[in-house]
């Protein structure tokens, strides 16, 4: 099923598939896409039955960043046009974090600038073994500003200094040894390997996945007995799901 022309959804078990589809500008990020991606994520978060959301991109690259056109709109757009089209990215951003899943980038080829910023903002990231990954925006006087936001929280501040400030591509091995990515895969085993990968959440607590997902992003702001004291307040709720009740009551039967 297709969300339009520039993304693709698809449903594989209980994974939803959204695909970056302009392979001919290697996937780069316009209107069109980004709101192509808010739909699928949002309907993907609508559906009790999926567990996990894999984006990817077709053809070579994972994501190469803005498209010519949307940077021919900045040069012409007032401050509020440009707040107005920068917030659109913050609620992709937004989005990605809120959903009660987990979100999956599958990285091919390049993941650079905006396309980097997508996959940073994900849950996970995987890798094949030729992808690359950076952030060029300073090259052109722009500012990878708000993926900093979530940069920071995956690599320490010298790292993710060196990365937005030198704009350098780095190797998937280096984004894993920084923080970037999660796993490393061969190219030619890397669709398989993400499907065994992700196939891993069918046999998790959705609710359990949910909560704990949102209990580690809010703790990123918290004091240490905040969090403490939020972590108390989930452990209840998560013993009073269903999900919970019922996989103890199967636990006691077989003893």
């Amino acid at each position: 099923m297709s969300t339009g022309q520039t993304v693709l959804y698809s449903i594989e078990g209980a994974v939803v598939r959204i695909t970056l589809n302009r392979p001919e500008k290697r996937n780069a990020l316009n209107d069109a896409v980004v709101a192509g991606i808010k739909e699928g994520l949002k309907k993907a978060a609508s559906d009790e039955n999926v567990r996990a959301v894999v984006i990817s991109g077709a053809g070579k690259d994972f994501c190469s960043g803005a498209d010519l056109s949307a940077l021919q709109k900045i040069t012409g757009a007032s401050v509020a046009e440009n707040s107005e089209d920068a917030r659109t990215l913050l609620e992709l951003f937004s989005l990605i974090r809120e959903l009660p899943i987990p979100v999956v980038a599958a990285v091919t080829g390049r993941a650079l600038a905006g396309g980097c910023g997508l996959a940073t903002a994900c849950d996970l990231v995987l890798a094949s073994a030729s992808a690359r990954f950076g952030y060029p925006e300073v090259k052109i006087g722009f500012v990878p500003a708000m993926v900093m936001a979530i940069l920071q929280r995956n690599v320490s501040e010298k790292r993710a200094f060196e990365l937005i400030t030198r704009g350098a591509e780095i190797s998937a091995e280096q984004a894993r040894e920084f923080g970037l990515v999660n796993q490393v895969f061969p190219d030619e085993m890397f669709a398989d390997d993400v499907t065994r990968y992700v196939s891993e959440f069918e046999k998790m607590s959705r609710s359990a996945i949910s909560l704990t997902k949102t209990l580690l992003y809010q703790m990123d702001g918290m004091s240490f007995p905040e969090a403490l004291a939020s972590g108390a307040d989930v452990n209840v709720i998560a013993r009073l799901t269903d999900d919970c009740q019922q996989s103890i009551a199967k636990f006691l039967q077989k003893s």
